[in-house]
Order: structure tokens, then sequence, then C-alpha cells
């Protein structure tokens, strides 16, 4: 896999229940750095322009297609490097889910992710994030508004995150990713991890339910505008890990370019593929342990 930032020595992606109180305050200085910057901005950006859905007739490279845990790997490779560009010891931490489950976990401390929004707007008004703070101004999205917005646990309607026995089931699937390689597939460890599945509620599995759960700004295709997307996406690129080591045999699909008569021709990525907007293959990312390891 190419390196993005260059040589560098592999570093360790760590649970953020663990994290130290110096540890987070170097992470959340690190992302307050970068969007200073207007680089943050831009990734955010990347984010909304590759978000195409099923109904789209253009290449589907992050979601709904079986290279959504290769380009998101690539994705946080390459945010991971901004954010050591700033501080070289950071890396991005991840949030278990599974065991973090609820808004009083101390990943929404007033000293790391901040807490749920006030109830009238959404609007997040603890934390560093919180726009009064005056390090936090929302520049990327749609709609209006400049505030970084959240709804945990969805308390008018409740939502629960995902169970350990949720990840199982998705963990235990024997194939990688089956046709028609989209949102309506039924079987294979992609979907089950990236959570679309027809009927109401219902449908918002794993990945897709987190989204759901945090709500506000994590609910849209400019998700990293909430900074909690890089901890929910890095535990989703450990599940992918986990997978490949429960299922050696079993390897990315599609390994061969579709043919010309597949639906799925010209908006499927396979194995060899180039991806937009790296030209990186998803071959070339299915194993990230000359950069980082997870404890």
């Amino acid at each position: 896999m190419p390196d993005p930032g260059g040589t560098a020595p592999v570093y360790t992606r760590i649970n953020q229940r663990n994290m130290t109180r110096a540890q987070k305050r170097r992470f959340v200085d690190a992302l307050l750095a970068l969007k200073r910057s207007g680089r943050y901005d831009e990734f955010v950006r990347m984010h909304g322009a590759y978000y195409v859905t099923d109904a789209e007739e253009r290449p589907r490279a992050a979601h709904m297609a079986p290279s959504f845990f290769p380009w998101h790997r690539r994705y946080l490779l390459e945010f991971e490097r901004a954010l050591q560009s700033v501080d070289p010891g950071v890396s991005v931490p991840y949030w278990d889910w599974t065991v973090d489950d609820s808004p009083s976990s101390s990943l929404w401390a007033d000293d790391f992710m901040g807490g749920t929004g006030r109830g009238l707007d959404r609007q997040v008004t603890t934390g560093p994030f919180a726009y009064r703070n005056g390090g936090w101004r929302i520049d990327s999205r749609i709609t209006d508004g400049k505030f970084l917005t959240r709804d945990l646990g969805r308390p008018r309607n409740p939502v629960t995150l995902p169970t350990r026995e949720d990840v199982a089931e998705a963990l235990a699937e024997p194939v990688y990713d089956t046709a028609p390689w989209d949102s309506r597939v039924t079987r294979g460890f992609r979907n089950a991890v990236e959570g679309w599945n027809p009927g109401g509620e219902a449908r918002w599995r794993n990945h897709n339910r987190v989204h759901r759960w945090v709500g506000g700004l994590m609910m849209g295709s400019t998700s990293p505008n909430d900074p909690v997307f890089w901890l929910h996406h890095a535990f989703v690129d450990l599940l992918w890990v986990r997978w490949q080591a429960a299922h050696p045999e079993a390897g990315y699909l599609p390994a061969q370019p579709l043919p010309a008569t597949d639906p799925g021709y010209g908006k499927v990525f396979s194995l060899d593929d180039p991806m937009p907007p790296w030209d990186v293959r998803p071959s070339e990312l299915l194993d990230h342990t000359r950069h980082y390891r997870y404890a």
C-alpha cells in the first residue's frame, strides 16, 4: 500500500476509553489545529463528494459498495497523516460502541468529544467543539447553521447502539461481499457492517446505526464535521481487521472487474481497480500492519 505520508514508523491506535488525559488533550489540540488551518474542512468536503448512492449513475467508491472498507482505510490514513503533521505522537483512537454505548460514556466528556446537543436546535454547547468556544465553526455542509449538532440516542424516538451480538453476526459472515454489490446485498461482511437493510428503522445496522444514534451532523454526507466520525470509523476499520483474521481464506470481492453486462459496471471497484481520489487499488489496502496496529 503506498504510504500517503512518506516512510513512517508503525504506530498504535488505541481504544479511546484507555486514553490518558494528556493523550486526549493532544488529540483534541491536533484536531483544533487542523481545523484552524482549513485542512480539516478539506476532508469533510472530500467525504461529501464521494458519498454516492445506488440511484446515481456514477462510480461508488466510499459507500454502498465493496470498496467501503478500503476507501475509508485510505481516507483515515490521509487524515491521520495530517494530524501527525501537527503532532507526530497523535493517532486516531477507536470507539467501541458495543461497550461505550450511552451518552454518559467518558467519550462524551467535556475534555474530549463534548456531549449531546441542546433540545431547541441540537447545538452542542459543551466540550472543545462547541461553537461558543470559538474553535469549531461548521463551514462544510449543505444546510444553514455554523455549529456542531448531535442528538445522542435520539431520546424522543430512541435508537440503541449496535451490540456485541450484532458485531459477532457480521464477523461470522463467510464472504466479503456479493452481487449486486450495493445497499441491497443481504449476505456478506461488507454490508453486514456498513448496515443497509430494507424495512423501516430495522434497516439501520452497525455502522449506519451508529451515525443515526449520534444524530445531528453525523446523519449526512458531511458527517466528518463531527470529530467522533474518525473514532467511529477507526472501530469499523478494526472490525475489518478482525474479520480478515477470522476468515483468512476469504478475500476482497469482486476480485475481477465486472463485465459490461453487469448493472454495477463502471460503478463498483474490483480488487485492482484504482479508487478516486488517490488512484489506489483495494488490493493495496488489504494489509494495515505496515502503518498501524490496534491495541
